[in-house]
């Protein structure tokens, strides 16, 4: 068994790619099959202030135009909605609609329910000692669920 550097970076990555092909097959079942994990970092950077597809494409290391592909198809999904700027009506912000927000609370308890299964699977110590070594790795603030970077190159994927 090798024990490479190459090794253990696929081995994180085929942990992270499992939860989010089993959270978004568990979404599809719950009647949210359009939803890719791009969505949910979008419908963050939104949340935290990302209002129009400048902020967005910045929030999430797109171009302006991808960003405002990724809107597209979360307005005509019902997750967005684009509102006249009450102090500025000629300025349209973006806002998550109730959909979207209900949307971001159904895939927290999905990831609450997988890391359950780990959890049953290979025991709660385990997981929370991988969780902890992982932590020292990257630190406290190294997870920004509102900035994929890399991850969200296509939004349509």
């Amino acid at each position: 068994m090798s024990r490479s550097g190459a090794d253990l970076a696929l081995l994180l990555l085929a942990g992270f790619r499992t939860l989010a092909d089993q959270a978004g097959a568990e979404l599809a079942e719950r009647g949210y099959e359009d939803v890719r994990p791009v969505h949910d970092f979008a419908l963050r950077s939104i949340l935290s202030g990302a209002d129009s597809a400048s902020a967005l494409g910045r929030a999430m290391s797109v171009t302006k135009q991808a960003a405002a592909k990724t809107i597209a198809v979360l307005e005509a999904r019902g997750y967005v909605a684009r509102e006249p700027d009450p102090a500025d009506r000629r300025r349209i912000g973006l806002r998550v609609t109730e959909r979207g927000l209900t949307l971001l609370q159904e895939g927290e308890a999905v990831f609450a329910e997988l890391r359950e299964q780990w959890e049953t699977q290979a025991g709660r110590a385990a997981v929370a000692a991988l969780e902890d070594t992982l932590r020292q790795f990257v630190g406290d603030d190294a997870i920004r669920v509102d900035q994929p970077g890399w991850n969200a190159r296509d939004p349509d994927a």
